[in-house]
């Protein structure tokens, strides 16, 4: 018998369903055989060999139903992984019992002589047989999943492993990161200039107390200002944000196991991420901001509103960079006891430490004499991972 490429059963299992309920009709008879008497010849209702034949019978039957079992459970084990061969091998065994099994109620219900094919302790050894048979194969069927399961764990548990023993992990998502903030900010200064607001005056209100010795350094007040907003609350599990609560009980597997959702794309753990989104942009974009960018507050009200996100060219930067944040927020907390991890930033006023400390400015590490030597603002904040320190950059000041 042949399948279709959809691997579904062979359809005649479909009234194998009916068949059985007409045996244990055909059962519920021979528990009741005075009801019935009538139905044989005078003779062998007085035959004493009678109750014999039925007991051959019934044994036969009840053998008969132990393999079409067995062979139905072999079918099943056939599907996964595909095996034609077995699968046709097996729906000739259930189909010749099925055959076998309506012979005898023809047999039964014709009056034909109560014979069978096999004495009682014959059938009722091929019956134990049989179930044996299904015991065996699906003992193999649960064998071969639970390896499969095993396997998918191992897997997961090098992958876990991996990023949790290789700090460099954390660190080129801390690149990607980086790279989208900046990105972000160079957006958000092109649509300052657009709108033609003053980028001095916009940098020294995010740093009031820091002379910039560069007009081309408001960039780093504004990066400063956008990694302040993201990174707030980093260290706590759920970003001190209400909607988040349910990951102050996660372990290290969960947000790895979240951490790689969301490199794989998986929408089952975005719901996470856009609450997390959406609570970030309306917290770093202010509404005075949207109004003067753009002229309205159409993308802030469909933030706010939960039904979806702007398909623009400002909200998928915003976007972008909060995946990046988000992705390395969960490998953050993914750290386990072998690499604690901390986030820190360097107040204003605090002596330069290259130990801790990157300048944002390049050629400041060049200058041997007048360096300025304290901080002015952390841009970026840095991280220690285990015994690995992640400088933070810093804007130096005069």
């Amino acid at each position: 018998m042949e399948f279709s490429s959809s691997r579904q059963p062979p359809s005649n299992l479909d009234s194998l369903a009916k068949t059985l309920s007409n045996i244990l009709h055909f059962r519920r008879v021979t528990n009741h055989p005075t009801k019935y008497s009538s139905q044989f010849p005078k003779d062998e209702q007085q035959n004493p060999s009678i109750p014999d034949a039925m007991e051959s019978l019934l044994a036969d039957l009840f053998a008969r139903i132990s393999s079409v079992k067995a062979a139905y459970a072999q079918l099943q084990v056939a599907q996964n992984p595909y095996d034609s061969d077995s699968i046709r091998s097996a729906d000739l065994a259930v189909v010749t019992e099925l055959q076998h099994i309506s012979n005898l109620k023809h047999s039964y219900l014709h009056h034909h002589h109560l014979t069978a094919s096999q004495s009682p302790l014959l059938a009722h050894l091929h019956e134990q047989r049989n179930l044996l048979k299904t015991y065996e194969i699906t003992a193999k069927k649960l064998e071969s999943e639970l390896q499969l399961k095993e396997s998918e764990s191992i897997s997961l548990r090098a992958k876990l492993n991996e990023s949790l023993h290789n700090p460099l992990h954390f660190l080129a998502a801390l690149r990607h990161a980086v790279k989208s903030i900046k990105s972000f900010t160079k957006l958000m200064a092109k649509h300052m200039e657009s709108a033609s607001w003053d980028l001095d005056a916009a940098a020294k209100s995010i740093q009031p107390d820091v002379v910039l010795r560069d007009s081309s350094h408001s960039i780093f007040s504004f990066e400063s200002y956008v990694c302040t907003k993201i990174f707030s609350d980093f260290h706590r599990k759920d970003f001190s944000l209400r909607s988040l609560e349910k990951r102050r009980a996660w372990d290290r597997r969960k947000f790895f196991e979240e951490f790689m959702g969301l490199e794989e794309g998986r929408k089952a753990v975005s719901l996470g991420f856009e609450r997390f989104c959406r609570e970030k942009y309306l917290g770093i974009v202010k509404p005075k901001m949207e109004v003067g960018f753009f002229g309205d507050l159409e993308q802030r009200a469909l933030v706010r509103s939960g039904r979806g996100f702007p398909e623009t060219e400002w909200f998928t930067g915003f976007a972008e960079m909060a995946r990046r944040v988000w992705a390395l927020h969960c490998l953050f907390f993914a750290c386990g006891p072998d690499f604690e991890a901390e986030i820190f930033q360097v107040r204003k006023g605090c002596r330069f430490s290259e130990t801790y400390m990157e300048s944002v400015v390049e050629e400041e590490r060049c200058r041997p004499m007048g360096r300025p030597t304290e901080v002015g603002f952390t841009v970026m904040p840095g991280f220690m991972i285990g015994r690995m320190v992640i400088q933070c950059i810093v804007y130096l000041s005069d």
